[in-house]
């Protein structure tokens, strides 16, 4: 019997621990239950979190050294394969994606997403690919059959340093809250400073790198450390860390802050957090920030672009405070410590649920499927 099922293939690169490849695989879950099939294109060899995929995904490795080798190779399976749809979820595949389909001449439906706003990309960029993003969207991403962003934020600012129309953009924020989060969140956690909640932790989670402005959140510390006791946890990895470490030693605040590195379940840490940290000096869609939401931890965040004011309902639901500010940040992270919460309406949070995404991406996707999906 001839299988019918559409067929999608998610274009990502390699497939490690972060939140883009934690998204690729939610999704891709969700479209095998309403009988999708998946094609996962890689270009190179070191993807150590495969085992989030769904198994009946079908893994196509193109094993070039560098991104843009690739473009043969994607070529190649498009004019072999004939995917129904193609979703490019990263700034630089996305530009591969787009000049492949139009190498191919292969009819299909290709939406590319982006997850940062492209102009802070660009200004913050070191090489040359990187401060010339934004002429080459102007250039090819008008050839996209669907345009994503995650944030209304990173929709205004691609349409504005891109020279888009705003409405061939569309707001689709990531499938964040399902049922595998809530359940690593009840996991064990085997660390000292959580076994007691005499005094309360601080949470901030991230790549120790300049977008997450940890310094910010360290300065914020030490100022609560004046107050009140207390401690901070920063889960991650990065190239920023000996920097971090050298600014805890100049605070005298070795003691009570922590780098564990990165860990594979973050939520078991927030779930025992007393208040979650967002410091970034700017975002896409910042989502710790909701799930610490839907884990009914209290959260402060800085009012960077784009994500925050709206996950927070221009912080209706958490505390903003300036970008840069540690003094603001710490005040803040008092003010939830002093047991001032801000509760979140359960409706708000059904925006950023899987099904909403599920549905969302398979009607971008032109995949269209009747049947219900869930959470998990």
């Amino acid at each position: 019997m001839t299988n019918t099922n559409p067929r999608v293939a998610f274009f990502i690169g390699s497939f490690g621990g972060g939140g883009i490849e934690r998204i690729t695989a939610r999704l891709a879950h969700s479209f095998v239950k309403v009988g999708v099939d998946i094609d996962l294109i890689l270009n190179r060899d070191d993807s150590t979190h495969l085992w989030r995929m769904p198994s009946e995904t079908r893994i196509i490795n193109l094993n070039t050294p560098n991104l843009y080798l690739s473009l043969p190779g994607l070529v190649r399976y498009l004019k072999q394969e004939c995917p129904n749809a193609l979703l490019s979820s990263d700034h630089y595949l996305n530009e591969i994606a787009l000049l492949s389909k139009r190498i191919s001449g292969v009819k299909l439906q290709l939406v590319v997403a982006e997850h940062n706003q492209l102009s802070k990309t660009a200004r913050n960029a070191t090489k040359l690919k990187g401060k010339l993003a934004p002429l080459f969207t102007r250039i090819l991403y008008p050839w996209a059959d669907g345009i994503v962003a995650v944030s209304e934020g990173v929709a205004k600012d691609l349409a504005r340093t891109a020279s888009l129309p705003l409405e061939r953009i569309q707001t689709i924020y990531n499938p964040v809250i399902n049922n595998e989060m809530l359940a690593s969140a009840k996991e064990p956690l085997d660390h000292p400073w959580f076994k007691s909640s005499d005094i309360p932790v601080i949470l901030g989670v991230g790549k120790l790198e300049a977008q997450k402005d940890f310094p910010n959140l360290i300065r914020a510390f030490a100022n609560v450390r004046k107050v009140r006791p207390a401690r901070l946890v920063i889960l991650g990895w990065g190239p920023d860390r000996p920097k971090l470490e050298a600014l805890i030693q100049e605070l005298d605040l070795q003691k009570d802050v922590d780098l564990p590195g990165y860990t594979q379940n973050p939520y078991a840490y927030m779930a025992r957090s007393s208040v979650f940290t967002l410091s970034s000096a700017w975002e896409g869609l910042p989502t710790v920030l909701i799930e610490a939401m839907a884990l009914g931890i209290p959260v402060v965040s800085t009012n960077c672009e784009s994500g925050p004011s709206e996950i927070l309902a221009e912080g209706k639901y958490g505390y903003l405070t300036p970008v840069g500010d540690s003094k603001a940040l710490a005040e803040s992270i008092l003010q939830v410590l002093a047991s001032n919460h801000k509760q979140v309406d359960a409706e708000w949070l059904d925006q950023f649920g899987l099904e909403t995404a599920t549905s969302r991406y398979l009607n971008i996707l032109g995949i269209n499927k009747n049947h219900s999906v869930t959470n998990s």
